[in-house]
C-alpha cells in the first residue's frame, strides 16, 4: 500500500443514523477519499463539507474489533473509540475546553477484502457524558478502491 501522503483513492458510501431525545435523523452521502496503511492499522480518510467549514474524517481500523474515529475542523476535534462490547473514554475538544465523553459499542463489525481492496464497517454505539445518554448512533460505511 502507498504512503500516508499519497494513499490509494477510494469511494466511500456512508449512512449514519442518530437518535436523540426520541427523534431520529439519517444522513447518507458518497465521498471520494483515501485509504492507507501504517503499521498494522488501516486508515480511511475523507473530507465532509456539510457546513461552511471542511471536516476531516478519519477511521482508523486498529484490529478486528477496535476502531478510532476522528473528526477535525477549525477549533474542534472529536475522537471516539469503538471496541466491541466495551465502554471506552473519549474526548471532544472545543474552543471552550475538553468535554469528557464515552462510547458503548454493542455492535462492531469490520469486513475487509484484500483484492481489490474493499470493506464494510458497521458500528452501533451509545454516546454518554458521565451517566447521561446523549444519543444512539449507527454508522454504516462501505468502501471500494
Amino acid at each position: 500500500m502507498k504512503t500516508l501522503e499519497k494513499g490509494t483513492p477510494i469511494l466511500i458510501h456512508l449512512t449514519t443514523t442518530r437518535e436523540q431525545a426520541g427523534e431520529v435523523s439519517e444522513y447518507k452521502k458518497k465521498f471520494s477519499g483515501q485509504v492507507f496503511q501504517i503499521g498494522q492499522s488501516l486508515y480511511l480518510r475523507y473530507v465532509e463539507t456539510r457546513s461552511p467549514e471542511k471536516v476531516i474524517v478519519t477511521f482508523k481500523i486498529i484490529d478486528e474489533d477496535s476502531i478510532q474515529l476522528t473528526r477535525k475542523r477549525a477549533g474542534l476535534k472529536l475522537q471516539l473509540f469503538f471496541k466491541d462490547n466495551h465502554r471506552v473514554a473519549a474526548t471532544y475538544q472545543t474552543s471552550y475546553g475538553v468535554i469528557p465523553i464515552e462510547t458503548v459499542t454493542p455492535q462492531l463489525q469490520i469486513l475487509l477484502q484484500a483484492s481489490p481492496l474493499a470493506g464494510v464497517i458497521r458500528i452501533d454505539y451509545l454516546l454518554y457524558n458521565g451517566e447521561e445518554l446523549l444519543g444512539k448512533y449507527k454508522i454504516r460505511l462501505q468502501f471500494t478502491t
